[in-house]
């Protein structure tokens, strides 16, 4: 048999960059600047690792109506079956039929920062998306069921006592179901997968050595099941030409 290698000890290693890239702007003293160089870690860490079918960027999010949603951090998006992306003015705007995930990414896990996150994921999944059929030289499928967009908060410690189970699963219930949060990483403390089961939820966790591994290889298994998103119908984006 030839060589092998440790696929955890590797995980072990992507995970060791990542927390020392952010280890390293706790000398920032400037909040501001923090902030963006924490978000730049985050977002340079999902560009690097996911699968490259898939886009990160910072961007807001555009629907056929002309509706927008907040800024989002890092926001995950296919450009094969719905391949309009605007730039403008340095800001980026994907299409809402694009978009697998998004992520707002702070400082610290704590209420403010988890109702703050909820609102921003809940400015891009009230957008309208469509959905059209998709052409093949067998013949032709019919329009994708439109997914749940997955949202997270990537965040580096927090100021609750570990273990954070009992009250990070007070502050998730207090949300909206469109403000959901599916995905939460305290890098220093905790990472989960949240399920909602009507009023139930069930935090699926990983604490230590392997925060970072387990949210990443829970975001992978969350677009697997997605699959790829709708085929973008432009005849619905082409008639704010026609309006013009």
């Amino acid at each position: 048999m030839g060589n092998t290698v440790e696929i955890k000890d590797l995980f072990k290693g992507m995970q060791e960059q990542m927390i020392a890239s952010l280890n390293a702007q706790e000398f920032i003293a400037h909040p501001g600047t923090k902030g963006d160089v924490t978000e730049n870690n985050w977002l340079s860490w999902m560009k690097e690792f996911l699968p490259k079918r898939y886009m990160a960027d910072k961007a807001f999010v555009i629907d056929s109506d002309g509706n927008v949603s907040d800024q989002i951090d890092i926001v995950i998006y296919d450009q094969q079956y719905s391949p309009i992306v605007f730039k403008q003015n340095g800001a980026l705007y994907v299409t809402a039929e694009s978009v697998y995930a998004v992520f707002e990414v702070k400082q610290e896990l704590n209420k403010t920062n988890i109702e703050y996150a909820g609102d921003k994921i809940a400015s891009v999944r009230k957008l309208r998306r469509t959905s059209a059929p998709i052409t093949y030289s067998t013949g032709v499928k019919p329009a994708k069921r439109l997914h749940n967009i997955i949202g997270g908060i990537l965040t580096t410690r927090t100021e609750w006592k570990s273990p954070i189970d009992d009250i990070l699963r007070s502050n998730l219930s207090e949300l909206d179901i469109d403000n959901r949060i599916d995905l939460i990483c305290c890098l220093k403390d905790s990472s989960f997968c949240v399920e909602y089961l009507g009023d139930k939820i069930t935090l699926h966790k990983n604490t230590k050595d392997e925060v970072l591994i387990y949210v990443f290889l829970e975001l992978l298994l969350l677009l697997q099941k997605i699959g790829t998103v709708p085929a973008i119908d432009l005849l619905q984006y082409a008639k704010a030409i026609d309006s013009i």
